[in-house]
């Protein structure tokens, strides 16, 4: 137990907990080297039981273990969001690595040649730090929210759970990406009536759970393309970087044609708020009952006290190293190295990587350390 106002100091700070951090601390520990794990939820796996109750992994099961533990699923099986939540906590437990939750970080600062990790009154000094977070932290919600009618219950899709938190009465959802469209096609079954407004980004062409998905597609895309294909050391990768930021994913599980066979009904987009109530594009007033907005996130890295951010808020780094703060690594991000570096699956190549830099800074690391024990082949598995 730390008491207010403590000052520690390790060799390696992460922040965050999930696939990414987890992922940083395997490396970490095979080399030796000392280090703690910060998360702000009270377990491991909280930011992934947080989302809506219905969320299922787009990735089949193959593809959503972590270094020296696969995910006790058969390979096709889809988890849903808790079977991952439960499977990053017994990770952590499994490798033994030391993660502090309940804890929230409020700055990131240089100190001579170290940072400052501060979390209220307690201070960590360390000699590196691995931020280990996506960069789409902070809901972001257009300004003309404010001016809805308070009658109106409003939610962004990062609070949204499930139907119970609604009023009755039609539900306009803002945002027409993969969790637009799934929360759509929850509604619309439990009986709301449902209006999604904004541009479609493009479907993928088949389904996740058919045949050909799990056979052909999975292992081609997510194993080889995204995986191997595009990175930022390949021109199409480069290509594929600079014209998919600020986009959003194609629809993957629910299709518009499934949307409008089950009567969600397609508007033009919102542009504004008029006697309360929101007005689209083309002029309509919405009489809504409820609105989520299904409209992305921020960066949210304010608290990072260091100038080493583009003027959009995103880190400027290689392959997750800060060259302009030595010593500084992120690990989660979007297209960090490759198009799967968001991704499950992504985090252990990009985890190595960082953990390889911080060993060559680490002035008593141990070569060649033995490596982490692997859990027995019995491990709980998940029902297909």
């Amino acid at each position: 137990m730390h008491r207010p106002g403590e000052v520690s100091d390790t060799e390696v700070v992460v922040i965050g907990a999930g696939q990414a951090g987890l992922s940083v601390g395997y490396h970490l520990k095979q080399r030796g080297i000392p280090f703690v794990i910060l998360d702000a939820n009270d377990r491991v796996g909280d930011t992934w039981r947080k989302r809506w109750d219905s969320l299922r992994l787009f990735s089949p099961a193959r593809f959503d273990g972590l270094a020296g533990m696969p995910f006790p699923a058969p390979k096709s099986y889809f988890p849903t969001k808790d079977e991952m939540a439960d499977f990053l906590e017994r990770y952590a437990k499994t490798f033994g690595l030391p993660v502090e939750t309940g804890v929230k970080v409020d700055r990131v600062s240089r100190r001579g040649s170290d940072f400052v990790v501060q979390s209220g009154a307690r201070e960590i000094t360390a000699r590196n730090v691995v931020v280990a977070m996506s960069n789409f932290q902070q809901p972001l919600v257009p300004d003309y929210a404010s001016k809805l009618d308070p009658s109106i219950t409003q939610l962004h899709s990062f609070d949204y759970r499930n139907p119970k938190q609604l009023r009755d009465g039609r539900v306009l959802i803002v945002g027409v990406g993969n969790s637009g469209a799934e929360i759509a096609w929850e509604l619309i079954q439990r009986g709301h009536q449902v209006s999604i407004s904004g541009n479609l980004p493009g479907v993928v062409p088949f389904r996740p759970g058919s045949f050909f998905g799990r056979h052909v597609f999975a292992p081609l895309t997510l194993g080889v393309v995204f995986h191997h294909v595009l990175t930022l050391d390949s021109p199409l990768g480069r290509k594929a970087h600079a014209s998919g930021r600020g986009k959003a994913t194609p629809l993957i599980r629910v299709k518009p044609k499934d949307l409008e066979a089950a009567g969600v009904q397609r508007v033009a987009k919102v542009r504004g708020v008029q006697h309360g109530r929101p007005v689209l594009e083309n002029g309509e007033m919405i009489d809504a009952a409820n609105v989520i907005w299904c409209t992305g996130f921020r960066p949210g890295f304010s608290w990072i006290d260091l100038p080493v951010f583009d003027e959009d808020g995103q880190p400027l780094h290689t392959r997750g190293v800060v060259e302009r703060a030595p010593g500084l690594y992120f690990t989660g991000l979007h297209f960090l190295y490759a198009m799967s570096s968001a991704q499950i699956q992504g985090a252990d190549r990009d985890a190595a990587h960082v953990a390889s830099v911080i060993a060559r800074r680490h002035p008593e690391r141990r070569e060649g350390s033995a490596p982490l024990r692997t859990p027995a082949a019995s491990a709980r598995r998940v029902p297909a």
